[in-house]
């Protein structure tokens, strides 16, 4: 008999062990454990109870319906099951009948006096820690076993059960903090990126902002318009923040950034071996944003070959990758953005009309900075202070400089506002920023007035150096004050003038 007991108590092992490592259900493999121990250790009714908030509920049971799991509740301390988890002891009571402690708490003895019944309770412990308690029911006559040996094995059942528990802990806490940290961006993204937070307070950007908030919440296509730097991307962010598929992905792509070879695998994905290189699979920017958005800037310049596949997927919703076969359906929303003349493409024959007015269901214009002149103050002090708490400064702009600021025409918009202030702040050694800090091309009459086309035309180093001699004859030939102005280092403005071949004698 002691062989045949050996022999079910390794094999009851090996069942359990196997069940509490199979998933990451934890209260459907404790009650399967549970249901190991019924049909291997002819075991009429047991309960896995586990410690939470003070007091210790039976998580998983055999031989008990759902309400008398339900009841199955104690306090550290009460009865058999409350004691055993408040001292860490095991507790054997050989009749349950004659035992004051046992409490029945369940209701799922029906007559205790006569059912002869032993009870074997042991603590489920990690270490010092006690998690829970199994507790099963013992006849008296079962298999002329002692009540030692059930012991072992409940011990060693326990064991098992407290590291699955803890594990299964270990991972809920790891998963509650992903979760908060994922609600915690996808609120800061939102916050972010929330029409409140875009400066502006000029009657162009609150036509913008009224315009994107009647479009935010539809499904409509959207097309920003404006020159380059004046935020699309951060208008298209706040769109997709404010509307139904704020949980869903946000995908950009720059049709401007990627050689033509390349953009429709970027834009629909392939499949392996679609091309020289492909050695995998891979998913495009539209299957990335199902369920959400997709942002294309600079869509003037997607090639004609592609835009027929673009119209495909705004007006059936799907397309299939290159190399492949398979159809793929997604649901995406698609804004779209261009600093292009779209109308002269369409006439062109560079734009197909079909897709022109198929992405022109709303448009929305952002105005340049130059036609919004009172935002300047409000943009220069929102940058200002960003760019000063990045570089722990705390550095000012006096009126004379924020005066010349506003009245440049900012052809860079607010791309090159924010790159001029965060250049102040980094290079400043002085607390105010003045007028003979600003750029050059800020302040030089003579310079703002070369025409548009004229410096496209000229060279990088010829627009570099006639930069240099202007600074160097306004500062009497001083090399550091001629460095502030143009925003260089003392260091790097006499290696300039070596390389230009500039000095005082050759210019007098």
């Amino acid at each position: 008999m002691q062989k045949d007991y050996k022999t079910i108590e390794l094999t009851t092992l090996y069942e359990i062990s196997k069940i509490l490592g199979s998933s990451l259900d934890l209260r459907s493999n404790l009650k399967s454990a549970m249901r190991v121990l019924a049909e291997f250790m002819d075991m009429k009714r047991g309960t896995v109870a586990l410690k939470k908030d003070g007091e210790i509920a039976i998580e998983a049971a055999h031989g008990l319906t759902g309400e008398e799991i339900k009841r199955g509740r104690y306090k550290l301390g009460e009865g058999i099951i409350g004691r055993v988890a408040k001292l860490g002891s095991p507790i054997v009571i050989p009749n349950v009948g004659d035992e004051p402690l046992f409490l029945d708490r369940t209701g799922a003895r029906k007559d205790i006096k006569k059912e002869n019944i032993a009870f074997l309770c042991v603590p489920i412990k990690f270490k010092h820690e006690i998690l829970g308690v199994l507790s099963v029911d013992r006849l008296f006559e079962s298999k002329g076993i002692s009540f030692e040996e059930d012991l072992r094995l409940l011990k060693i059942i326990a064991s098992l059960i407290a590291q699955s528990v803890k594990l299964y802990r270990e991972i809920e806490k790891e998963k509650e903090a992903l979760l908060w940290e994922r609600e915690e961006l996808r609120r800061e993204l939102k916050g972010r990126y929330r029409i409140d937070n875009v400066i502006g307070q000029s009657d162009r950007m609150q036509e913008v902002f009224e315009s994107i908030h009647r479009v935010a919440a539809s499904k409509a296509t959207v097309l920003l318009r404006g020159e380059s730097g004046t935020g699309k991307e951060l208008i298209a962010k706040a769109i997709h923040y404010m509307s139904p598929r704020a949980k869903g992905p946000f995908i950009k792509f720059n049709c401007a950034s990627i050689p033509e070879g390349l953009l429709e695998s970027e834009l629909f994905g392939h499949e392996k071996g679609a091309f020289t290189g492909a050695i995998s699979s891979r998913r495009g920017r539209f299957e990335l944003a199902d369920r959400g958005t997709i942002f294309l800037d600079e869509i003037g310049d997607l090639t004609v070959n592609l835009q027929p596949k673009i119209l495909r997927v705004l007006q059936e919703k799907e397309f299939e990758r290159v190399g492949g076969e398979r159809t793929i359906k997604v649901d995406v929303r698609l804004i779209a953005a261009t600093s292009r003349h779209l109308e002269d493409f369409v006439s062109q024959g560079r734009f197909r009309e079909d897709l022109y007015y198929r992405l022109n269901v709303v448009p929305v214009f952002l105005p340049a900075l130059r036609e919004r002149k009172e935002d300047m103050p409000l943009l220069i002090e929102f940058f200002l202070k960003r760019f000063n708490e990045e570089n722990k400064k705390d550095i000012s702009i006096s009126s004379d400089a924020l005066r010349i600021l506003v009245d440049y025409d900012w052809p860079g918009n607010v791309r090159e506002l924010e790159n001029t202030i965060e250049r102040l702040v980094v290079m400043s050694t002085d607390k105010i920023i003045r007028p003979a800090n600003l750029p050059l091309n800020l302040k030089s009459p003579m310079i703002k007035e070369i025409p548009l086309k004229e410096t496209l035309k000229a060279s990088l180093e010829e627009t570099e150096k006639h930069r240099i001699l202007e600074a160097l004859k306004k500062t009497g030939w001083v090399h550091a004050r001629a460095a502030r102005l143009l925003g260089f280092t003392p260091r790097q403005i006499g290696y300039k003038m070596k390389k230009y071949g500039i000095d005082r004698v050759s210019q007098n």
